[in-house]
């Protein structure tokens, strides 16, 4: 089974995932095959052992209209929102090999679609 896998930390939001995912798969206004979401900024009030108290993250989200462009994996190519993500955190590949890229040190999201 094929997955994307995200790491979040290098993330910069750039909208690049978006953009490329809305031009391949010719997406109308409104819709999105991955969704750029802003989390923050805000600030913890506890200690939460980390550099800073404040929170901003860009969490790029994949959404039912992802397929992992099929038509593009099939012809040996990546899909267009990791081939065109400008901070190198987006991976495609088999899902237990993506799994052994989590380190544990930073935040990761694994993905996969539903077999249609």
């Amino acid at each position: 089974m094929k997955g994307l896998l995200i790491n979040y930390e290098y993330c910069t939001g750039c909208h690049s995932c978006e953009v490329a995912c809305r031009n391949e798969r010719g997406l109308q206004a409104g819709e999105f095959g991955i969704k750029l979401t802003e989390v923050g900024p805000y600030r913890y009030e506890t200690d939460i052992a980390a550099e800073t108290p404040y929170e901003w993250t860009y969490n790029p989200t994949v959404t039912k209209a992802c397929n992992l462009c099929t038509e593009r994996t099939a012809g040996g190519k990546l899909p267009a929102c990791v081939q065109a993500c400008q901070a190198w955190c987006l991976y495609y590949d088999d899902v237990d090999k993506l799994a052994a890229k989590m380190d544990g040190k930073t935040r990761w999201a694994l993905y996969t679609t539903a077999e249609r």
